[in-house]
């Protein structure tokens, strides 16, 4: 299995991503009670497609590969979006056995276009965002806000940020939880690091010249603002801490995010 993502043109990076990606872990990881109704998928906008059939998925690159050509079609977006999530499941199932631990893969990924339209523990998921729910177990994301970081920011920061979220489905599962969200979230950061890192060493991730500096200057543009302070509730980390957590992922495995 191979993925090769691609850099793509670059638009307005800060404007379209850094207001949102920053503060979208936090509603996913508010409790709620087990009664919390389940999260409805969205009805299918003109940029969404159909499901693949098993037959079409078979015919496809993304059965024996991980396709990330560079291209912006609606179609490359859910193929890139479902290769990072299969990527993600494949990597920390081989870390949960190579511990002696059954890995349980998040529940869904679902998408939503609408401020409520997904809710968490009772909470309304907001719009413009990407967040984990531990409640109910499932990653959720906008799907117009993604689409349009997908075609402006670069196909390459999609796989970070489905691995980011994803991390934190794993801390769920391994107990983790921190005092502050700063510590939450930069673990996860390392976590995603690690994931592509590995997947890179291991070639079933194949990165073209530019993609780390894509990663970097995503990380640099969804970092807290300077005036958050470190301890606030949803607080997760400058752009040099969250790029530098990220990286010692990457380079170190898992070792470097103290698992």
């Amino acid at each position: 299995m191979t993925a090769s993502v691609r850099p793509r043109r670059r638009g307005s990076l800060v404007g379209l991503v850094a207001a949102l990606i920053a503060a979208g872990c936090v509603v996913g990881e508010v409790p709620g009670d087990d009664g919390a109704a389940p999260p409805r998928a969205p009805q299918q906008s003109q940029e969404q497609q159909p499901p693949r059939s098993q037959a079409q998925q078979d015919r496809s690159p993304g059965a024996q590969t991980t396709r990330a050509d560079g291209t912006d079609t609606p179609e490359e977006f859910q193929q890139d979006i479902a290769d990072a999530q299969r990527l993600a499941e494949r990597y920390w199932s081989r870390q949960f056995q190579a511990s002696g631990q059954r890995f349980q893969p998040v529940r869904r990924v679902l998408t939503y276009q609408r401020d409520g339209e997904v809710t968490c523990g009772g909470q309304a998921v907001p719009a413009n965002n990407a967040v984990y729910c531990s409640v109910g177990d499932f990653i959720a994301y906008d799907i117009n806000w993604s689409f349009s970081a997908f075609r402006q920011v670069g196909d390459a920061f999609v796989f970070y940020l489905l691995g980011h979220e994803y991390a934190h489905g794993v801390q769920i599962r391994l107990g983790i939880r921190y005092e502050f969200t700063i510590q939450q979230e930069l673990q996860a950061d390392c976590m995603a690091g690690a994931y592509l890192g590995d997947s890179v060493r291991d070639r079933v991730l194949t990165l073209d010249d530019g993609d780390l500096e894509e990663f970097r200057d995503g990380l640099l543009a969804v970092g807290d603002s300077p005036d958050q302070p470190w301890f606030a509730e949803g607080a997760h980390g400058t752009p040099e801490q969250r790029v530098d957590a990220f990286f010692r992922g990457y380079q170190r495995s898992l070792a470097a995010c103290d698992l």
